[in-house]
């Protein structure tokens, strides 16, 4: 099970951290990442970090500005979201895959969403 959190209203050059804290199973060999869906709009890769934590991949919108990491002691993955921008504003959705994917429909497990609104 994954739940997310740390969603919020934000104004434009602010920052959000969102938490994704993993129960019920190990998620430590998993592929931990984070997807958004804006209103209207299909669910899009953001970013995802390998089990180890030692590889990271973004999505070209949100490189150099947001950052994943994982603490497996805790079994939680971060999303620090740093000069945010009206157009990040979505429902961000945390997710496992077993494998190193980076597609939507190749995760496993999936949280529920949290919304982030970013004003202009």
């Amino acid at each position: 099970q994954l739940q997310a959190s740390g969603g919020g209203l934000v104004q434009a050059g602010g920052s959000l951290r969102l938490s994704c804290a993993a129960s019920g199973r190990t998620f430590s060999s998993y592929f931990m990442e984070w997807f958004r869906q804006a209103p209207g709009k299909e669910r899009d890769f953001v970013a995802a970090v390998s089990w180890s934590g030692g590889r990271t991949y973004y999505a070209d919108s949100v490189e150099g500005r947001f950052t994943i990491s994982r603490d497996n002691a805790k079994i939680t993955v971060y999303l620090q979201m740093n000069s945010l921008k009206p157009e990040d504003t979505a429902v961000y959705f945390c997710a496992a895959t077993r494998g190193s994917s980076l597609q939507v429909e190749d995760m496993d497990y999936w949280g529920k969403g949290t919304l982030v609104t970013v004003s202009s």
